[in-house]
């Protein structure tokens, strides 16, 4: 049995499943007689939907109150940005197995677009070592995969911290990168919930290069932002001349679909100790997470 205050009268659930197995003739697969909340197929049915939609809101919520995480710095960019090790070995395969010019180009443009996996590496080192000084303790969070997620986490764990993912099932696997901190690790089915989870608890978001994956993350910010359904937190951009190239801010206000004054709700930078001076001076980061941690809400 569970330890218990004196006034809880009622056996804890994981009391009960540890003494109710199904009697003689109960046991096969199509009895009912398992408990409802260790029922996987009646979990799994369409209807129980919203129960599911809740559990994916409260598990990563309770366990990261559990660990005491209040204040993360989010970082967003593509899962096929590798590291420079990994991208010189792609172009060296490339022009020694004599590849068409196509393949050599797209190799040599890895190889330079791998800058911003250092530069996530290098942004997450060094908030994870200032991070840790403060009240209110600051821990970087991903998508969990490769490319800018990895190294996220790894600057995080190459500079002794402990760091979080929010990894998510997709059609091709996504095994969780190795640098993640297991008991901070997490799964989602529901992309809403896992984009949720992201701004719960941010201070601050960066967004590197990416696909249409990154570029729905910056959107939702974006536009929970611009509409005040979310805090607005700073939201910086790492590599100007990749996002003007994607994506049109200026025509966006000439055509008058954004105000001119939404362009403030991001900010580019070049370097990651550029985005951390940013932070610093310019947010005040510091000031804000030594105050007392501020509880979540939805």
């Amino acid at each position: 049995m569970m330890d218990r205050p004196p006034t809880h009268n009622f056996p804890h659930a994981s009391d009960e499943f540890a003494v109710a197995q199904p009697p003689d003739g109960y046991d096969g697969p199509e009895s009912a007689y398992t408990l409802a909340y260790a029922d996987q197929p009646f979990l799994l049915r369409r209807e129980l939907r919203s129960v599911r939609v809740q559990l994916e809101l409260l598990k990563p919520e309770l366990l990261l109150q559990d660990h005491g995480v209040s204040a993360t710095l989010v970082l967003f960019g593509s899962a096929r940005i590798p590291d420079a090790a990994t991208a010189q070995a792609r172009l060296d395969e490339a022009l020694a197995s004599g590849s068409d010019s196509a393949a050599i180009a797209r190799a040599r443009q890895g190889l330079e677009m791998s800058a911003y996996y250092e530069q996530a590496r290098q942004l997450a080192a060094i908030a994870t070592q200032a991070g840790s000084r403060w009240p209110n303790k600051l821990y970087v969070v991903t998508g969990g995969g490769p490319g800018i997620m990895e190294a996220g986490n790894r600057g995080a764990h190459e500079s002794g911290g402990e760091s979080i993912g929010l990894n998510i099932v997709l059609p091709h696997e996504q095994r969780p990168n190795p640098y993640i901190t297991p008991q901070l690790c997490f799964q989602f089915h529901y992309f809403a919930l896992r984009k949720m989870h992201f701004l719960m608890r941010s201070v601050a978001l960066v967004c590197f290069p990416g696909g249409f994956g990154t570029l729905d993350e910056l959107f939702e910010a974006l536009t929970l932002m611009q509409t005040g359904k979310c805090t607005r937190r700073p939201i910086l951009l790492f590599g100007e001349s990749f996002w003007r190239k994607v994506l049109n801010f200026d025509h966006l206000v000439e055509t008058g679909m954004i105000n001119a004054e939404d362009l403030s709700l991001f900010h580019f930078v070049e370097t990651a100790q550029q985005a951390w001076d940013w932070l610093i001076n310019d947010y005040r980061l510091e000031e804000l997470l030594s105050a007392p941690p501020a509880p979540t809400d939805v």
